[in-house]
């Protein structure tokens, strides 16, 4: 009843646009305290080490799924009405994006949601590397781009290979999925605080991968409550961004919704943790070089995201929370074209050593 009253009193749009903000500033704030990135993640596991920065995504993961399967668990919202799931995905286009996605993300040193993250704290090159990252992605949506991802996006689809939910096509009930994340969720805080996260870092990825079933729980609430269609949908920046950027440019008070409402939410959640924490640092480009990196890496990942159906936490995180099939192959594509991508380009193909450490976003 209160969500209606707010309805009644906001407006849909604005209603979505405040819950949106409102699971992005959430999301912001711990990301940025959780040091939450995906590049990181891979790069030190591709490096021989599973410790502090691959717990903390092993965290944000499988709390997740393990939150989501719990609210489906209890009937309090369908997984099934999910976009990932209600409508044939695209395999090809998450393996190929996937590993587009992979490559972008290191040569950018950092995922799409990173980037913002970095952005607020007063990272230049990540603000930049963001813009090209949303201009891509329009460009890929609806722009000269477009023609390309259809063409790769419409190879393999699930339709011709019996659907796009795991849990089904595996034949595992809910509850088995929701114990199974449970044990993965606490062997991943084990693993943190093993690593010597501490309390409030490893706190901190459990909240950022909280914020996963909360939006579920949000838009699926609104779906049943609004006049017109509400898409039940979680957290994902490839979509948002190419919307958010668009809005700047479409006339005052159109487009307005969920997603445009989540990556300002993100860029001032991020922004109030770096301010609270004193860290808030201007940082720009180090040469023409590496700035060619920067943009080649965003470009690669806005294509690549908007061909997968998502980006690094969109499929990644979540779409694997509600095990749509395509979402757990882009995961695997971006984890293994990183990892490639780290070996070839970062270390020149050099077999890590035990003292190698991943560089610092």
């Amino acid at each position: 009843m209160e969500l209606v009253a707010i309805v009644e009193r906001l407006g849909e749009n604005w209603t979505l646009a405040l819950g949106g903000g409102v699971i992005g500033l959430v999301f912001g704030f711990f990301a940025q305290q959780s040091r939450f990135c995906l590049r990181s993640a891979a790069t030190e596991f591709a490096r021989g080490s599973i410790a502090a920065k691959t717990a903390v995504w092993l965290i944000v993961f499988s709390s997740a799924i393990a939150g989501t399967a719990a609210l489906a668990y209890l009937g309090v919202i369908n997984t099934l009405e999910a976009r990932q799931i209600a409508s044939p995905q695209s395999l090809s286009g998450a393996a190929i994006g996937g590993l587009m996605f992979g490559t972008g993300m290191i040569l950018a040193r950092g995922c799409a949601s990173r980037l913002l993250v970095l952005a607020a704290t007063g990272n230049l090159r990540a603000l930049m590397s963001g813009l090209v990252f949303a201009v891509v992605a329009q460009a890929s949506l609806h722009g000269f781009l477009s023609p390309a991802r259809e063409s790769i996006a419409g190879t393999l689809t699930t339709a011709a290979t019996g659907g796009n939910n795991i849990l089904e096509l595996l034949r595992i009930d809910i509850a088995t999925a929701l114990a199974l994340a449970a044990l993965a969720l606490a062997a991943a805080l084990g693993l943190s605080l093993w690593r010597g996260n501490g309390l409030w870092r490893t706190a901190a990825a459990l909240a950022v991968g909280l914020t996963i079933p909360l939006a579920w729980l949000f838009t699926g609430a609104m779906s049943g409550v609004a006049f017109t269609p509400v898409e039940m949908e979680a957290v994902t920046f490839t979509g948002p961004s190419a919307d958010t950027l668009m809005l700047f440019l479409s006339p005052p008070g159109s487009m307005i919704d969920y997603d445009v409402g989540l990556v300002p939410g993100v860029f001032a959640g991020a922004f109030l943790a770096a301010l609270a924490t004193r860290e808030l640092n201007l940082q720009g480009f180090e040469g023409g070089k590496a700035m060619r990196r920067y943009l080649i890496g965003a470009a690669l990942m806005g294509f690549g995201g908007m061909l997968a159906g998502g980006c690094a936490v969109g499929a990644g995180v979540t779409g694997a929370s509600v095990f749509a099939l395509t979402a757990w192959v882009t995961l695997f594509a971006i984890w293994a074209a990183a990892i490639a991508t780290d070996w070839i380009v970062d270390r020149g193909g050099r077999v890590p050593t035990e003292t190698q450490a991943p560089a610092v976003n």
